[in-house]
């Protein structure tokens, strides 16, 4: 029988935060986008990281986690 969503993610949270984190890139990694378009390439990341990390160095405030955290729970689906 296979485990549930509830057991795996009971067992998932007793990893060491490292593989953790491992596991949730994974899980990340195997999901489609939500919209066609939405893939970037290596060249589009890094020119985000980049635009983000002048953005910090000239003292532009960033988003709260509160606000981005509210960000990506809308975007996912509705249970």
């Amino acid at each position: 029988m296979a485990p549930t969503t509830q057991q795996l993610l009971k067992d998932a949270l007793q990893l060491p935060d490292q593989q953790r984190a491992k596991l949730v890139v994974e899980l990340l990694d195997s999901l489609p986008p939500a919209e066609p378009g939405q893939v970037r390439s290596d060249a589009a990341w890094l020119a985000e990281i980049d635009r983000r990390a002048r953005a910090a160095q000239a003292g532009v405030p960033g988003v709260a986690w509160e606000e981005a955290r509210k960000q990506v729970l809308d975007r996912l689906p509705k249970r």
